[in-house]
């Protein structure tokens, strides 16, 4: 009789690999500790152990956060699984890994669901768009989790759905079908439906090139969402002349703004037009970090949510998945200058360090007048130990806090944590656009995956 293993038809999905993070006797864990008042009531009674703790260090917080997740993980087993993006505060990208779960970039994330449809629980560790992102994707069987429902992203906060919509009517209303939206995997489900009703797709960092690329072979007017800087930097490298992009403001201001006289002409020879919203965390880098660090023999990469001119200046610039392969291949006595979100490369200089390899954060010039420090991601960093313990033992007990379930088109305040759900057929109709979105740029992407 046949093997009945071997009869079975499977697909071993590779499309994450380990992120070669070690955890070492007495490297600590945590960047921060949040006060006791910033947890949801349910949270509450696992933050109070977790601040008693007596130190950081892994052999102390290790023993207690398995009390609560080994239980949790053999109570479901391959039915669960968790998820991190690399710039989680460093316990977490660090933890996620321990307990069996992945770190990728939010490429790689979104595609989960997909990717693993025998999985039923999704726990992620990271901000809010990017749980929606699976949940845009997932099955009806399939159930997706956060951490920390505040858990958002500055750049999103400038390019909310009321902000945007002004802009998007009066773009449709004057472009009509000529008009195509590509929404950066940085936005609700709500704006990457509109991107959707266009026709258009999504992108991140790794791919925004192939997908703008394509758009231009269609010969559509390009709606870039929310990101201006990705955008001009994209711009340049697929040709797109710098007098035929329009540069829509971001925030309050974009959500008021109508175009006039000289505006509206430079409008009419868009071939891009910019949503101006931008991330903090990236635009403290600068010209003269660069210089600074390379006069001392340093390779500098930079993400490409850099401004252009700091792009162009770098030596190369990619997604988190790029930046974190050139720190885990590069040969013992190389010196890395990284320019992005300040715990990722915490946790590069770590792991860089045990392999000889120097990185040091491209903001991070010693003279004070020289440049201001790089800054890590605040609201990311709101995911943290107690959260993932809080998390899995309420799933166990099978009662997790609807407020932590998450569904497409759910938008949450990220101050206040209350929640905006929309209702069946509404979601419905958000989740066709939203989903086709998606899986335009997952069909572009991996049609040219070199």
């Amino acid at each position: 009789m046949a093997n009945a293993a071997a009869a079975r038809h499977v697909t071993e999905d590779r499309s994450i690999r380990s992120s070669g993070i070690v955890l070492e006797p007495g490297m600590p864990i945590c960047q921060m500790d949040l006060p006791l008042d910033w947890y949801q009531e349910e949270f509450k009674p696992y933050a109070e152990e977790y601040l008693a703790l007596e130190s950081r260090a892994p052999e102390v917080v290790l023993p207690w956060m398995d009390s609560y997740i080994r239980p949790a993980l053999d109570h479901f087993g391959p039915r669960l699984m968790l998820l991190a993006h690399y710039y989680m505060g460093g316990e977490i990208v660090k933890l996620v890994e321990r307990y069996g779960g992945k770190v990728a970039d939010s490429y790689l994330l979104a595609r989960q669901a997909v990717l693993h449809p025998d999985t039923k629980i999704f726990v992620e560790s990271a901000v809010h768009f990017m749980a929606e992102a699976i949940a845009i994707l997932a099955a009806p069987d399939q159930e997706v989790y956060i951490t920390n429902p505040k858990a958002g992203c500055t750049m999103e906060m400038l390019a909310k759905e009321h902000m945007v919509l002004p802009a998007f009517d009066y773009l449709v209303e004057r472009f009509g079908d000529e008009l195509l939206g590509i929404a950066y995997m940085n936005t609700s489900g709500r704006l990457k439906a509109l991107a959707g009703q266009t026709g258009g797709a999504c992108c991140t960092s790794s791919h925004a090139e192939k997908v703008v690329r394509w758009a231009s072979k269609l010969g559509k007017r390009i709606f870039s969402l929310p990101y201006q800087h990705l955008g001009d930097n994209v711009a340049r490298q697929v040709g797109i002349d710098p007098a035929r992009i329009f540069r829509w403001p971001g925030g309050l201001e974009g959500m008021h703004y109508v175009p006039s006289g000289a505006d509206e002409e430079r409008l009419d020879r868009a071939e891009m037009i910019l949503w101006g919203a931008f991330c903090g965390v990236h635009t403290v880098f600068s010209i003269s970090q660069i210089e600074y660090w390379r006069a001392r023999g340093h390779r500098v990469l930079v993400h490409p949510e850099c401004t252009k001119e700091v792009v162009a200046a770098a030596d190369g610039n990619g997604s988190t998945n790029y930046l974190w392969n050139e720190v885990m291949k590069a040969p013992a006595g190389a010196k890395l200058a990284i320019g992005t979100e300040a715990h990722f490369v915490k946790n590069a200089r770590e792991q860089g360090r045990l392999r000889g390899v120097e990185v040091v954060n491209l903001a991070d010039i010693p003279e004070a007048d020289r440049g201001s420090a790089g800054c890590g991601c605040a609201t990311m960093s709101r995911n943290d130990p107690p959260h993932l313990v809080a998390m899995l033992d309420l799933l166990r007990k099978g009662t997790p806090p609807s407020l932590n379930r998450v569904l497409a088109g759910d938008v949450v305040n990220e101050r206040t944590g209350w929640r905006e759900r929309m209702h069946d057929a509404d979601r419905a109709a958000l989740v066709r656009h939203a989903r086709a979105s998606l899986e335009r740029m997952i069909e572009v992407t991996e049609a040219s995956p070199g």
